[in-house]
């Protein structure tokens, strides 16, 4: 540096900086924003939000997520029952994002139009993290969030802790629960009156307000439902089956029991619902579900649903399954599925069903499931003249000893003559198959695929054993170490991917072979009629030809 550069820089002035003073736009956009949501809030919003990949994906309240290869979208009734128990006290909506094929921008942008106050959501183990991502957007626009499901019900902890963005998991059946924590956190907004006998149960009161029968009746007689707060605590640690958090420490509230009778449920309100997008391989049209009951009695160690309801079993009455129909038919709905853990767990109720839809309709069709084991071919006839098209078939595996260690309890003569038997009634029969159960070895899986050839199947599918949390299965998984090192919640999926790896069969060889196995079936001039005689309508071309080019990407990737 020369002197003359130095003496300048020794004799400049520093300049005084001024006081730090940022402008603060909060208040005016917080006006602004605040003024815009009042205009359009939704004190509910129930979603089915996006899937990851833009393709269908199935997610059920009280089963698992998949990858729909069959190209089913299936009807978000449990949202429609839920949205049922707030009526008609809260303003709702329901977002299919997989019926509407909405994108991740397009459901953000719904949710800028339509902000809620509070966000209920679908969660399962396969697309866990892209479920959340909706919550974290419902958040940042300042509803409080909520979660239910199959995956949620026993990881309700580790959810939370995961994932701060939601507030509130719902475990179990939650229609009551979702009701009671919705009315609670009013309470506490300051928006309803405890005792207000125009809006909520004034427990002086021996007349439910009008409107609101369902709601007083299960207020009344059943234990499940009794909000204590209505007379007393007014808190969230009174809610039964929520899991929150209190000052940052998760919180798991008691269990709350069974609700007794379906029957006492209001009928969903399918009308806000996209019925016009559902689809169902092979059916002309759009379709429905209709919930005939809740529970299983069998023990598959593998099963999902035995996490929401144990072995419990609770039926609806035929009356409200025909005059439920008689809904849906109203609502231009000419197919229906009878949605059920097992649809023939009683045949008293499906007898009855079946008699008052010969003598008083309305003319729809219908598909149903069942095991080989609780069906005979009277009820099957009886089955196929009220309607009934397919039947699907949960037969799992061509072994007995497979079975038996999965505590299936079925035979494969039994599979044969039930199958027989649904043929004959003029009923097709779906086949579900699962390889990868423990125990299963190259051979075990070969006599599934010889199995599935020779029995009377129409279509056929074959999914990778899934360990979900809570189930038997999985807790077997964990003991014997079969889960393979590093994987995700995002991989217990039943088609794309499995966390299993067997001393004897890795998870590569289960994948190899589930795609084999359907290869192997399908490529055969049976099914391949059947493809194609499917093709008699434009809809069921459009279907057909969708249908088998995600097919074979699938089984020849």
């Amino acid at each position: 540096m020369n002197d003359d550069l130095r003496a300048n820089l020794g004799t400049r002035r520093v300049v005084t900086l001024p006081e730090a003073r940022f402008p603060d736009a909060d208040a005016i956009v917080h006006t602004h924003t605040v003024g815009r949501q009042q205009v359009g809030v939704v004190d509910v919003l129930l979603v089915n939000p996006p899937s990851p990949d833009g393709g269908i994906w199935i997610r059920s309240q009280h089963r698992v997520g998949r990858r729909s290869r069959e190209n089913m979208i299936w009807p978000q009734v449990s949202l429609a029952q839920m949205a049922a128990l707030l009526a008609p006290d809260y303003s709702l909506e329901i977002i299919d994002a997989i019926a509407e094929r909405m994108t991740w921008a397009q459901f953000e942008s719904r949710l800028h139009q339509r902000p809620c106050r509070y966000y209920l959501t679908q969660v399962t183990a396969p697309t866990l993290s892209n479920d959340m991502r909706g919550v974290f957007l419902a958040k940042s626009l300042g509803a409080q969030t909520m979660a239910f499901g199959t995956h949620v019900t026993p990881m309700a902890r580790e959810t939370l802790r995961a994932f701060p963005a939601l507030d509130f998991v719902l475990r179990g059946e939650p229609e009551l629960t979702l009701r009671e924590l919705v009315d609670t956190l009013e309470v506490q907004r300051g928006r309803w009156q405890v005792l207000d006998g125009a809006r909520l149960r004034d427990a002086q009161t021996t007349a439910p307000p009008a409107g609101h029968e369902t709601i007083w009746k299960m207020w009344s007689e059943d234990p499940a439902w009794q909000p204590a707060w209505t007379v007393s605590d007014q808190s969230l640690a009174a809610v039964r089956g929520i899991s929150w958090r209190r000052a940052g420490e998760i919180v798991v509230n008691g269990d709350r029991p069974f609700f007794r009778s379906l029957d006492d449920l209001p009928m969903p309100l399918h009308d806000l619902l996209p019925l016009q997008h559902y689809r169902m391989p092979m059916i002309k049209g759009s379709y429905s579900f209709i919930v005939t009951s809740r529970g299983c009695p069998a023990g598959c160690t593998y099963c999902i649903k035995h996490v929401t309801y144990q072995y419990s079993v609770r039926l609806r009455s035929p009356e409200k399954l025909v005059e439920e129909m008689h809904l849906l038919y109203r609502l231009g709905i000419r197919h229906v599925h009878m949605y059920a853990d097992l649809f023939t767990v009683n045949r008293d109720q499906v007898v009855e069903m079946c008699k008052r839809m010969i003598a008083d309709g309305p003319r729809v069709t219908w598909t149903a499931n069942s095991r080989v084991d609780y069906v005979d071919e009277e009820m099957l006839q009886l089955m196929g003249k009220a309607g009934c098209t397919l039947m699907a078939w949960g037969i799992e595996s061509g072994n007995e000893l497979i079975l038996k260690k999965a505590h299936k309890g079925c035979k494969m003569e039994q599979a044969h003559r039930a199958l027989q038997w649904a043929r004959r009634a003029g009923i097709k029969n779906w086949g579900y198959f699962i390889i990868g159960l423990p125990g299963e070895t190259v051979e075990t899986i070969r006599q599934t695929i010889d199995c599935a050839k020779a029995l009377p199947l129409d279509i056929a599918l074959f999914h990778v054993a899934a360990p979900y949390p809570g189930t038997p299965f999985f807790f077997e998984v964990v003991e014997n170490g079969w889960f393979r090192p590093g994987t995700t919640w995002e991989e217990v999926d039943m088609d794309q991917a499995t966390v299993l790896d067997y001393p004897g069969l890795r998870a590569e060889d289960l994948l190899y072979w589930q795609k084999r196995a359907f290869r192997e079936w399908a490529l055969r001039p049976g099914p391949i009629w059947f493809f194609l005689k499917s093709m008699n309508s434009w809809d069921g071309f459009k279907s057909a030809v969708d249908i088998g080019r995600q097919t074979l990407s699938w089984i020849w990737s």
